[in-house]
């Protein structure tokens, strides 16, 4: 077992359009078949939900407005000594449309597509906890609030 870094803090978007929910391949390459909403790593000095509109417009060329957290979810891989918490926000669309075409700037993101809560018995991913999280309910955030000394 490696020796653990800190976790790593991430933001994931729940955006259902017409009940069917965006799920993207990160994968440099399509070297997986594990589909997972789209986010990223979170910078330091910019807002959880700021972080997450970059992310979701990189990885998918949409404007999302932010809303409501609905899922913290954990994963690690203790032989490589990494640990991340994704902070789940339902989402929805303001712009755009998914074009299959599009290009992460990062070259992780290689497919993204909208998938029925019953396609996706048929599809590998994760969290498992996802589908309950996407079309369930809510809890409380107050974000990026000053701290008072």
């Amino acid at each position: 077992m490696m020796k653990p870094r800190p976790p790593r803090l991430a933001v994931r978007a729940l955006i259902l359009h017409q009940d069917r929910l965006l799920l993207v391949n990160a994968f440099r390459g399509s070297v997986s078949d594990l589909w997972c909403a789209p986010g990223g790593g979170v910078n330091s000095h910019s807002s959880l939900p700021d972080n997450l509109i970059r992310e979701v417009h990189e990885e998918t060329g949409l404007t999302v407005a932010v809303g409501a957290p609905v899922l913290i979810n954990e994963f690690h891989a203790p032989e490589h000594g990494f640990h991340q918490c994704d902070v789940y926000f339902r989402c929805t669309i303001t712009a755009g449309v998914v074009d299959y075409a599009w290009r992460d700037p990062e070259g992780v993101v290689t497919k993204r597509r909208f998938f029925s809560r019953g396609e996706l018995a048929h599809i590998r991913f994760k969290p498992d906890s996802l589908p309950d999280a996407a079309w369930g309910g809510a809890m409380l955030y107050d974000p990026l609030e000053q701290m008072v000394r």
